[in-house]
């Protein structure tokens, strides 16, 4: 690894798998002693400003199509070569970009977290640490559900339907499949706080060297 470079880790995983819950413990935990960065892929879905509410509300949000990979890419080369970035920002109450957009410094450390923070070759092989927050499907579920119903103010039978047309056919696909690249798969999220206290270690180790 290039002394200069920062240390980029990539968290994947299901949907309410528990990939934000660690980036953000990383995130507390580095910030104190390093410049540290999460770039959130959900702020990377594709524009639809050019779409009717109805046609927005259709979107599959769970396909790797609806996101834009190419502008995500673009800016972690950019942060790699210490450049800043205006990175776009979503609203999901509008299921689309907002207005707002987000200044981003280059750092020690970048964490990629989202559903297919594993999935895109290019992305991919920008990473040094690569995990994968495996928890069951029955937990994820309920998780997506108890969020859904509360944050978005959906209804059971809108969030049980999305979840068996496209949450569960492309985790199947597309998300699960991407688990055979991770370095280190962590079962049920933040509550595996020994493969997260392992996953510190190791990233304390890395930084150390980078150091000399």
């Amino acid at each position: 690894m290039e002394i200069n470079k920062p240390l980029i880790i990539g968290i994947a995983g299901g949907s309410c798998s528990g990939k934000t819950s660690i980036a953000n413990i990383l995130c507390a935990y580095f910030e104190t002693s390093n410049s540290i960065n999460i770039i959130r892929e959900d702020d990377y879905y594709k524009d639809q400003s050019s779409k009717s509410m109805e046609e927005r509300t259709k979107t599959n949000y769970d396909h790797p199509h609806a996101f834009d990979f190419d502008l995500m890419a673009e800016h972690l080369r950019m942060l790699v070569n210490n450049q800043s970035i205006e990175k776009p920002t979503y609203d999901y109450t509008v299921h689309n970009r907002s207005d707002v957009t987000e200044i981003v410094n280059p750092t020690d450390v970048i964490i990629i977290e989202g559903l297919f923070a594993l999935y895109t070759p290019e992305i991919r092989d920008m990473e040094d640490i690569k995990i994968f927050v495996d928890t069951p499907a029955d937990v994820r579920f309920i998780r997506r559900l108890k969020r859904d119903v509360k944050e978005r103010n959906r209804s059971v039978d809108s969030i049980t339907t999305q979840y068996l047309e496209t949450v569960k056919p492309m985790h199947d696909q597309f998300i699960e499949p991407s688990k055979q690249y991770a370095h280190i798969i962590i079962p049920e999220g933040k509550k595996n706080t020994v493969a997260i206290d392992l996953l510190i270690t190791k990233i304390n180790s890395i930084l150390a060297e980078k150091m000399l």
